[in-house]
């Protein structure tokens, strides 16, 4: 009966600290690089399930082609967005935050208009069931896994060991002297909005089979984003991925233990952070000077 119990408890966790996980590298970036709070981030998230619905089950596509289709599409909108929208106005803080929660919505009543407040659901990308000591897992659950996972690891390796890489994290340290050294920050910075939209919209399509698709669906994860990275520490790579895991656990127990834990998560969420700030105010991995952030 534990076991039972245990193995998908385990599942869950680790598949949503997964979605966790790549939502908040790419708020992350988006904050480490810009210094901007893009509230439109999970909106992609969301843009790109839908994208899996249409493409497979109205354009008549396959899982994969569709998943395909819809992360380049998802993610030229959110370059797009980024150079029409926010470029201009990107010092402007205030500003910043309400255009992209104006993003946000406009993107959902788009969703609203064209598919309705029903509930969808996309095709699996790889069909089958697998078990493991009597615990059944689907092999869409492990390549969901396995696909965010990897990209994680692309996503290390890109700003750790390329030029690109270099390029982002010396624009994040300091932008007045990385121009001065060549660097062409614009062109950085429309490089980090398309990163992360492309993290966002690979976790909404890899999600897309397991969790229902509506148009609300980016509000509960843009909460827990910010959640995660004020617990690791704002701007901080590493501990968006550690604390996006932490987030994933404590949702997953109180939702399988605590009786209506589905409505307690994000009170939960909320109090650890709570209890982790007031230990350590800057977060898990908060930077103490701006030269260590990424």
């Amino acid at each position: 009966m534990v076991q039972t119990l245990i193995a998908p408890m385990i599942l869950q966790a680790v598949l949503t600290g997964g979605v966790y996980a790549l939502l908040a590298v790419g708020f992350s970036l988006i904050f480490g690089v810009a210094r901007m709070l893009n509230l439109a981030h999970t909106a992609f998230f969301m843009l790109a399930a839908y994208g899996m619905y249409y493409f497979t089950y109205r354009a008549g596509l396959g899982p994969v082609p569709a998943m395909l289709v819809s992360l380049a599409l998802t993610t030229g909108i959110g370059a797009a967005s980024y150079k029409l929208f926010i470029d201009r106005i990107r010092e402007h803080h205030v500003a910043v935050l309400l255009v992209t929660i104006a993003l946000a919505m406009v993107f959902q009543e788009f969703m609203l208009l064209g598919f309705g407040a029903h509930f969808r659901e996309s095709p699996p990308l790889m069909s089958g069931v697998l078990q493991v000591l009597g615990v059944r897992i689907t092999y869409q659950q492990l390549l969901s896994i396995g696909i965010m996972l990897f990209v994680m690891v692309i996503v290390w390796l890109l700003l750790a060991r390329t030029k690109m890489g270099i390029a982002i994290r010396a624009t994040a340290q300091d932008a007045e002297i990385a121009g001065l050294m060549g660097i062409t920050v614009p062109a950085i910075l429309l490089v980090t909005m398309t990163i992360a939209t492309a993290l966002a919209a690979i976790a909404g399509a890899v999600i897309a089979p397991l969790w229902t698709t509506y148009p609300y669906m980016w509000m509960n994860p843009l909460v827990m984003v910010m959640v995660i990275v004020v617990l690791g520490g704002l701007g901080s790579i590493k501990g968006s991925i550690i604390g996006a895991f932490i987030i994933a656990v404590v949702e997953t127990l109180i939702v399988f233990l605590v009786p209506a834990g589905a409505f307690l998560k994000l009170a939960f969420s909320l109090l650890i952070m709570v209890i982790v700030l007031v230990i350590r105010p800057e977060g898990l991995y908060g930077v103490a000077f701006e030269e260590e952030r990424l």
